[in-house]
């Protein structure tokens, strides 16, 4: 895992940096959630809502929507497809995106309907690391305790 600005950015995920996003693909299935800088800016998540398990969405639609006391917003797909399933211990507790947004706090599960066009543009590994950098230093983002 890299550490950017105080964020963990692991290189092994996909990336749709502009919206803090990342997809894990396991087999047939990518797994996606919020990354850590989404977690960090978000503070206290206090809420997950999701569509239901079967729906299919475009690339860059609505998974859910994720609450805290600072911000609301949705969590767009990564990529098109069915979701599969979707993370229900999210809805009693809500905090495990703050606390594993990497592991337990995984939001949804697809089955990509086009991977190779959708994944296309997401970015990842060294290179991926290196584009969240810079998107950081430019927005002037950091993770670090003040």
């Amino acid at each position: 895992m890299s550490t950017v600005v105080g964020c963990n950015i692991p290189e092994d995920l996909y990336y749709l940096i502009e919206k803090h996003v990342w997809g894990r693909r396991e087999g047939d299935v990518v797994i996606v959630g919020l990354t850590d800088v989404a977690q960090n800016l978000a503070k206290g998540i206090i809420s997950v809502t999701t569509k239901k398990a079967g729906k299919s969405l475009a690339k860059g639609k609505s998974l859910g929507t994720v609450e805290s006391s600072k911000w609301v917003g949705p969590v767009p797909a990564p990529v098109g497809g069915e979701i599969l399933e979707v993370n229900g211990a999210l809805v009693g507790d809500p905090g495990l995106l703050n606390r594993d947004p990497y592991g337990e706090g995984w939001i949804a599960k697809l089955a990509p309907e086009d991977w190779e066009r959708d994944s296309a543009d997401l970015v990842t590994g060294a290179d991926g690391v290196a584009a969240y950098q810079a998107f950081l230093e430019q927005e002037g983002i950091s993770c670090e305790e003040a």
